[in-house]
């Protein structure tokens, strides 16, 4: 068998030909986006034990497994993350959420002290090391309450070279009284029971859902955060696709001001926030 043959195999299970690339380089141990190789050996043949590794990578990738999963890695941000079945795999929409954090920040006087960032339910370490990244006077404190997912987030960190504090517990808990300029967070939103659930197996559901309707994590997020903003601190959450009128709800009712939403790249609101304004 050659490299074209095992494409054409691949396909013909009904993978796309962005998979079938990636699934033959990952299994020739070559750069999973190397396509130029790929398409300039097509003719070459793949030995025994990559036929093999194909094979298990297939089955994985069939069976609905994530490609960053067999890749180990995600871009995001920038940033190459180390990723596995320990914490959700970061999108591309939540970058919104990151532009958004970086927005606020640079409307920051600049003779004001550099900026104490929280970001609650870190999982791969995403948001807080792409802020630590941009904004290298910040500091940046995550927390989850996976201490699996502060292992892949310290990981991250370390590899990096970026100065994030982590600590572990369930969202403002492990901070005690801390407060800070800007809190970020894209919790678990997704209500119980959610069809899209299944499309999801491979990653961790404490990760993904949160109550009856999705917003049980956010509720709490929104409540807790008065004590930990300082005057003039924003709240930046991410949440599901229909749930922005609901969190701008509870923004406002909690006492924030300039309450408002962001659109990811699909033009959905993503991401709705507000400011802390010393008792709304």
């Amino acid at each position: 068998m050659n490299i074209r043959q095992a494409l054409q195999d691949i396909q013909a299970l009904g993978l796309d030909r962005l998979d079938a690339q990636m699934l033959v380089l990952l299994a020739l141990e070559r750069d999973p986006h190397d396509r130029a190789w790929l398409l300039s050996h097509d003719e070459d043949p793949v030995g025994p034990t990559a036929i093999e590794h194909l094979g298990r990578l297939k089955q994985r990738r069939l069976a609905g497994e994530p490609m960053a999963y067999l890749t180990g890695w995600q871009e995001f941000h920038g940033l190459r993350l180390a990723v596995d079945a320990r914490v959700l795999v970061p999108r591309a929409d939540t970058e919104t959420l990151v532009e958004w954090a970086l927005d606020v920040l640079s409307a920051r006087e600049p003779s004001m002290p550099p900026p104490k960032i929280a970001d609650l339910g870190t999982g791969s370490g995403a948001i807080a090391l792409a802020l630590a990244a941009s904004r290298p006077d910040a500091r940046v404190s995550a927390v989850d309450a996976s201490s699996d997912a502060l292992a892949v987030a310290t990981g991250n960190a370390q590899r990096l070279g970026l100065p994030v504090e982590f600590r572990c517990g369930a969202w403002f808990d492990p901070l005690s009284a801390q407060r800070f300029d800007l809190v970020v967070s894209n919790p678990p939103y997704v209500a119980q029971g959610d069809p899209h659930l299944s499309r999801l197996a491979h990653e961790p559901r404490t990760a993904l859902v949160s109550g009856s309707d999705g917003l049980d994590d956010l509720r709490r997020i929104v409540a807790d955060a008065p004590g930990h903003l300082l005057p003039a601190g924003w709240l930046l959450l991410e949440h599901g696709h229909d749930q922005a009128q609901a969190v701008r709800r509870l923004l406002h009712e909690a006492g924030f001001s300039a309450v408002n939403s962001r659109t990811d790249l699909a033009g959905i609101e993503r991401c709705s926030g507000g400011q802390w304004t010393a008792g709304g």
